[in-house]
């Protein structure tokens, strides 16, 4: 087991502390452009584009969805809608 997840799992098969912040961050609204991303870097030590890697493999994460099903199915939704658009 790699140090991130040993530090990502939890220990007790359920999220771990960075996964749990991650789905925080998107239950929020956020006010304008950049806030995110400002809240993303300070809270959470990620740069954008490693904070979306991670979202996007927690939308595949059952333990996500049981965490938080409304986030998780919604965001689900919204990259689907996506996916098709292209």
């Amino acid at each position: 087991m790699t140090e991130e997840q040993g530090a990502a799992g939890g220990g007790d098969g359920g999220l771990g502390e960075r996964e749990r912040a991650v789905l925080a961050v998107e239950r929020r609204s956020w006010p304008g452009p950049g806030a995110k991303e400002r809240a993303v870097r300070e809270g959470l030590g990620l740069s954008p584009t490693r904070y979306y890697q991670l979202l996007n493999a927690l939308l595949d994460d059952p333990r996500a969805l049981a965490h938080d099903p409304v986030t998780v199915n919604r965001l689900r939704r919204v990259r689907a809608e996506k996916r098709q658009r292209r």
